[in-house]
């Protein structure tokens, strides 16, 4: 990509102009990015990865599907997050014996007006934890989905829009499988990214319980930014400079799942059994530019590519009996075919 960079500018001088301006205005317009960072610090210790993934999905308009074990500030990120944005916060415990209405609300008779009226449900907030969403059954994940897909709830006879921007972070239990309904792969593909986060370091632990005993209490993040600023935000992602060798670069990576054997990974054949959808390239795509975003940079380099690929990938590879019997898993496949396709 820096080649291509520097292409840009030996040759025509307004389209350098061009690159470099763009350049100079994203560092500017991500100013806040720092700014967002040091508040959740605050509060959150030890996920940095976590936090980044948040903001790309908060940046790129894509919902984010986490995996880790209890107690690992999943609920406090996205809480924190809300408060640095001044946005509605909903928390929603998934159980078996929950229903579509209790998310996205329902009709209730008033006495004194003699009609129905509409209940909103908690969906109708800007950042929606669903806590263990393979607890709930089949029914209640579609309309879930729905919501995310279409930005939009039908309650009796009228549609009503979601609030914008409106980010939904779903967690799964990756120790508690009895009594689950897991996420079918059609509705797995709706996440722009599924991050598999770990326990903290001795350190960020040391600082973790030095912070939960303090007399002080845990810090409290302050509002940094508006809903609208996101908003304005992900127009400005969009426009990051994505040079044709990148898109290039995406499409074999994707192109890798579905056909390996055209890209000497023959050994893959038999442990694939279905690779990423279009869906999969739309999302590298966006995670690329938001993450450049974050990193100030006003165009996409092979490595920001790179870093979002195990995120946005994970769920949308299906592996066989095979790879199985062989202890060969998703992240070993994705790691190994950016190893082979070719790097701009």
């Amino acid at each position: 990509m820096e080649e291509s960079v520097n292409k840009a500018e030996t040759g025509s001088t307004s389209y350098s102009t061009d690159i470099r301006a763009l350049n100079e205005r994203i560092e500017k317009e991500s100013a806040f990015i720092d700014l967002l960072r040091m508040e959740m610090d605050k509060v959150i210790v030890g996920q940095k990865y976590m936090v980044d993934r948040l903001l790309i999905g908060l940046l790129a308009d894509g919902h984010i599907l986490l995996e880790g074990v209890p107690g690992l500030a999943k609920t406090l990120a996205i809480n924190t997050l809300s408060k640095c944005v001044q946005a509605d916060f909903s928390r929603i415990q998934f159980t078996p014996d929950l229903l579509p209405a209790d998310l996205l609300g329902t009709m209730i008779y008033n006495q004194q007006k003699a009609e129905f009226v509409v209940r909103k449900g908690p969906l109708f907030s800007n950042f929606i934890l669903a806590d263990e969403i393979n607890r709930a059954p089949a029914k209640v994940q579609s309309a879930l989905l729905e919501a995310m897909q279409e930005k939009q709830v039908t309650i009796g006879d009228t549609t009503y829009p979601l609030p914008t921007p409106f980010l939904v972070l779903a967690t799964q239990n990756p120790l508690e499988q009895e009594g689950t309904y897991p996420l079918p792969e059609a509705q797995l593909d709706r996440f722009m990214l599924k991050v598999v986060i770990g326990y903290p370091n001795k350190e960020d632990e040391k600082r973790i319980v030095r912070s939960n005993i303090s007399p002080s209490g845990m810090l409290k993040p302050s509002p940094i930014i508006k809903p609208e600023d996101i908003l304005k935000a992900r127009k400005v992602v969009r426009e990051v400079y994505m040079d044709e060798k990148i898109e290039q670069y995406i499409i074999d990576i994707v192109f890798a799942t579905r056909y390996p054997d055209q890209y000497k990974l023959a050994e893959y054949k038999h442990l694939i059994t279905y690779g990423g959808s279009p869906r999969a390239s739309i999302n590298l795509a966006l995670a690329a530019k938001a993450y450049a975003f974050i990193k100030r940079r006003g165009y996409v380099i092979p490595e920001d590519v790179r870093a979002v690929a195990h995120d946005v990938m994970r769920h949308r590879i299906g592996i066989s009996y095979e790879a199985e019997a062989e202890n060969m898993t998703t992240e070993e496949i994705i790691t190994g075919i950016l190893n082979v396709v070719e790097v701009p």
